[in-house]
């Protein structure tokens, strides 16, 4: 589904050449969990980045669902990330004067989704995410773990190919960041390919597969109980 060859990411400034990915390979199958793991300033976001279509890259390949997106215009990028790819922040970047279903209309609205069809699955995906009955709350009367959740119902509302995660914990105390773990587990096992990136050694353990990204390449990996196919490529 997302297979990445030699791609590498230079920033470059006047007097400073910043490699944030070197060589970086990596291959992930439809329906896997992935976590990624790493120090900071080790390429994490950069390769979240690109792996969301939300920036290029400065060499190698990169095929997601078969598509080449190097060889993409803007407007073939765009329709790709409203298409294939889901996007949960850790920040939630819920709109706070818009109740949890206008929240989880406001992309659908813009990729020109008809009213029936959006009540419909605006309607299924906070019912996933078990927030229903507070469809018309507005994001302060929640907790932080439920405007995650509402956060998760919105991506899962533009029916993704894939779901790109990051530090969808990091704003949250520990019992609600393993509530959040648990519904991604679930929307997993429901067949959605899932990349995460996180601190938290805890969680990262209990996806099926991790990776861990350091000097802007994978430096290891582990399988841990969970799919035995996972493949990487270094």
């Amino acid at each position: 589904m997302l297979n990445m060859n030699g791609i590498s990411k230079v920033y470059q400034t006047e007097m400073v050449q910043t490699h944030a990915l070197r060589d970086f390979n990596l291959q992930v199958n439809e329906g896997e969990f992935i976590a990624v793991t790493g120090p900071s300033g080790s390429g994490k976001t950069t390769f979240l980045n690109i792996a969301g279509v939300l920036e290029p890259f400065t060499q190698g390949e990169y095929l997601l669902d078969g598509v080449d997106i190097g060889k993409l215009n803007d407007n073939q990028r765009a329709d790709i990330r409203n298409q294939k790819i889901g996007y949960i922040f850790q920040g939630f970047n819920l709109i706070p004067d818009l109740n949890l279903y206008e929240n989880v209309e406001v992309p659908l609205r813009y990729r020109g989704i008809k009213a029936p069809e959006r009540k419909r699955r605006i309607e299924e995906s906070l019912e996933q995410v078990g927030l229903a009955s507070r469809a018309k709350h507005l994001p302060q009367q929640l907790s932080g773990g439920q405007q995650q959740r509402v956060a998760i119902a919105r991506a899962l509302a533009g029916k993704p190919r894939f779901l790109l995660a990051d530090e969808p914990t990091g704003n949250l105390d520990s019992l609600m960041a393993r509530q959040v773990m648990e519904l991604l587990e679930q929307i997993n096992q429901d067949g959605a390919t899932i990349v995460m990136v996180t601190h938290d050694s805890e969680l990262a353990r209990r996806a099926p597969r991790n990776i861990q990204v350091v000097d802007g390449q994978i430096a290891d990996f582990s399988l841990y109980q969970g799919n035995p196919a996972a493949v990487v490529g270094v």
